[in-house]
């Protein structure tokens, strides 16, 4: 299987998906699966201009369309009858497969999802022909009960949606990022599954986003590692 991490600055627009569109082009032939961040399709500090960029999924046709030659995953707030969700999107062969509403929203410190998105209830995987994947977003990782539910599904894949803000500075380097690793590297070996996380870069009204995607394996090692704080697309074989 070649998965593509797609390490992206999304914008606080719309233009986010002629982007995504473009990069998903050039790895189409080169790729099975593309992997964006979570809300990679809207910018991360929407606030009030939720109610203007949320995505209703008919809008999302070129994703389906490009999804005949590559599985795409892809974070996005959409709307969802009268309310707003923090959504990791699947799209294949032509078509939404699956789709997982961020469970764990942050409503503390800099953070404000539980504000304006409605949680959703569930983790669950499904079959695609690489093998059963579950999807995560960000903050659903954090929790020990979201592990649990993890292990009962028994994925052979998990993909986990972030926007990671830069904090906790040390002289030994980022503790964000050292607690992620630890997070992601026990959930890959406690599912024995293979894990890629992909976490955004860029600004955004102050907050510094310092990406350090990854793919860890099921013995919780990490085989393939993007950059901090450096927009970057590759591709890897696993």
């Amino acid at each position: 299987m070649r998965i593509t991490l797609a390490q992206t600055s999304p914008r606080l627009n719309r233009s986010n998906l002629e982007e995504a569109a473009s990069i998903i082009d050039a790895h189409k032939d080169k790729s099975d699966l593309i992997l964006f961040s979570e809300l990679s399709l809207n910018g991360y500090l929407l606030q009030d201009k939720l109610y203007e960029d949320a995505w209703e999924i008919y809008e999302l046709g070129i994703l389906k369309e490009l999804s005949h030659d590559i599985d795409i995953v892809i974070g996005a707030a959409v709307k969802d009858l009268e309310s707003f969700r923090n959504a990791a999107l699947y799209f294949s062969k032509g078509k939404l497969i699956s789709k997982h509403y961020k469970v764990h929203l942050p409503n503390y410190g800099m953070f404000e999802e539980a504000r304006y998105f409605k949680a959703g209830s569930s983790f669950e995987s499904f079959l695609t022909r690489f093998g059963k994947i579950s999807m995560v977003v960000c903050e659903d990782l954090w929790h020990k009960d979201v592990h649990e539910k993890l292990i009962k599904e028994n994925p052979d894949y998990i993909l986990s949606l972030v926007a990671s803000p830069a904090r906790g500075f040390s002289d030994s380097g980022l503790d964000i990022e050292d607690k992620w690793y630890e997070i992601i590297k026990t959930v890959a070996l406690e599912c024995k599954a293979k894990l890629a996380f992909v976490n955004r870069v860029g600004f955004e009204d102050g907050l510094g986003f310092w990406g350090g995607s990854c793919i860890v394996n099921e013995d919780a090692k990490i085989v393939h590692k993007l950059p901090r704080h450096k927009k970057t697309v590759k591709t890897f074989e696993i």
